[in-house]
């Protein structure tokens, strides 16, 4: 058989991953460049754009140098990258200004005027506005900085600025396109309703497909650049989540993942339209033709854990959670609460002012009570997530456990029992955003059919089931309530402490 393999281009926050891919679905290697984020001001996250291409160039580089045979074997490409970003051209492709990212909020105030000049956004885009969906940062650029908003010809989302390198087109996929509060999520097009209450139209958009068809071929520039041959199939790919459950499998109704990483993600698939953004849950499109899924996100996971183990001076945060494992039950029971809201939250509070707090604080407690209090609470605000999911009608009888967090046995066996689901891990490492992206390009080079998607989006072989322990869960739902009352205290408080935005 003639060698065939597929390349995944991951464009995340703080790093850019390739991985190759064989025919049969196997990560044959992969490489990773880094980021820099920008931060000017409080509430402000920006990227250079140009260093998605060095990146994406030199990644790319790595791998074909170690796997020269199988690189030059690429017959198909898929992209997937950190959602929501603003990346703004002029008429001649040129970037106006760096891209304001996902976890930029300073479009807070802008927010509520497109809910109130559209009345219709929930209906029609499925989800609350927030500040790290596209369309506020595009609202708060017409109001802030006018000169560069006149000069805007094209807004592209940040993997399909590295698409638009590649191939020379204006293009974007459906799951992507429903992060930005353009998109008729129902409808899988643009809607000239929100268009216009930004100031904006159909000509400032790329063209929409699907995932997992071809959005175009590589030009003989690119080519040359990343040294594979011209003419290749670009997928239309998808946004980070949607990738990582096209890399997992998560693609019939009931299926669902958990990203324990720097955000905490639950993705459940569903088999239509099914909003709920009273509760700040996101319903955007799959990554695959008439399928949709839903989210809850939360904007600090496994990243409050990192936050814990600086505060206590661990050495790691493994050395963290061993000493958390020693802790009674009874220690555990009279751990302080924490609150996760390191960044603000999304779901279900939809509160960018919300910060982390420590309560019940006590002589006696000491870096593993600190712990575990942290990895409880951000198990609570996954919880208060899955809830907001059920109500939208959201079921699933597993979750796979992905991310950072996921190595974690005690995180694990704790999520299980917090949410009392079953937690299933994988024993491949390789299951995130990059090879769901290989994966839709393999499906755009020899055709997406149902076949062809129930052959190549198969799910992994899973190394362990946490299953929920009534008990525990009993316990843990006392704390819960408690966890929950105050929030709801002191969120009064948070607006008067919030940092200033600029």
């Amino acid at each position: 058989m003639t060698l065939q393999t597929y390349l995944g281009i991951d464009l995340g926050t703080s790093e850019l991953k390739v991985l190759l891919m064989d025919q049969q679905g196997a990560a044959l290697g992969s490489a990773s460049a880094p980021l820099a984020i920008s931060q000017p001001h409080a509430g402000w996250s920006e990227q250079d754009p140009a260093s998605w291409v060095h990146a994406m160039v030199a990644a790319c580089a790595i791998v074909r140098q170690q796997y020269r045979a199988q690189y030059a074997a690429v017959r198909g490409m898929g992209l997937s990258g950190q959602m929501h970003g603003a990346t703004l051209l002029d008429k001649n492709n040129a970037v106006l200004r760096p891209c304001m990212l996902w976890n930029d909020t300073r479009s807070v105030q802008e927010c509520s005027d497109l809910s109130r000049a559209c009345p219709q956004l929930q209906e029609i885009t499925g989800n609350l506005a927030m500040p790290g969906f596209t369309a506020p940062k595009l609202q708060w650029l017409r109001q802030h900085e006018p000169e560069i908003f006149a000069q805007t010809a094209k807004v592209l989302l940040p993997k399909d600025y590295l698409r638009m390198h590649l191939t020379g087109d204006y293009v974007s996929d459906m799951s992507d396109a429903a992060g930005t509060l353009w998109l008729d999520v129902a409808r899988r097009d643009w809607s000239d309703a929100m268009l216009a209450a930004t100031g904006l139209s159909r000509q400032h958009m790329p063209r929409l497909v699907e995932g997992s068809d071809v959005s175009g071929h590589l030009s003989a520039d690119a080519a040359s650049q990343l040294g594979l041959a011209a003419g290749l199939p670009v997928a239309g790919g998808a946004g980070d989540n949607a990738a990582s459950a096209i890399g997992l499998g998560i693609i019939s109704p009931g299926d669902g993942f958990l990203s324990l990483g720097t955000s905490g993600v639950i993705f459940l698939a569903t088999e239509k339209f099914a909003p709920n953004p009273a509760n700040a849950v996101h319903a955007f499109c799959h990554a695959l033709p008439n399928a949709w899924h839903q989210m809850a996100v939360m904007l600090s996971a496994a990243s409050c854990l990192r936050w814990a183990t600086q505060l206590t001076g661990s050495t790691d945060e493994t050395t963290l959670l061993q000493a958390v494992e020693q802790l009674t039950a009874s220690e555990r029971a009279n751990a302080p609460l924490f609150l996760p809201y390191l960044s603000g939250e999304r779901t279900p509070h939809n509160d960018a002012d919300a910060s982390g707090v420590l309560m019940g604080l006590r002589q006696s407690h000491h870096a593993a009570h600190l712990g575990y209090a942290v990895i409880e609470g951000v198990g609570f605000g996954l919880l208060d997530g899955m809830n907001a999911l059920r109500q939208a009608g959201g079921h699933t009888e597993q979750l796979q456990l992905v991310g950072g967090g996921s190595k974690s046995a005690l995180w694990a066996q704790l999520l299980a029992d917090i949410l009392d689901i079953k937690i299933a891990t994988y024993k491949v490492s390789s299951v995130g955003a990059a090879l769901g992206a290989a994966r839709l390009g393999q499906l755009a080079a020899e055709g997406a059919d149902a076949a062809s998607v129930a052959r190549i989006c198969t799910q992994h072989a899973i190394e362990r089931v946490f299953v929920p322990n009534a008990a525990a869960h009993s316990t843990l739902m006392l704390r819960y309530e408690r966890f929950k009352a105050l929030y709801t205290t002191l969120k009064p408080t948070f607006t008067a402490h919030a940092p200033a935005i600029v």
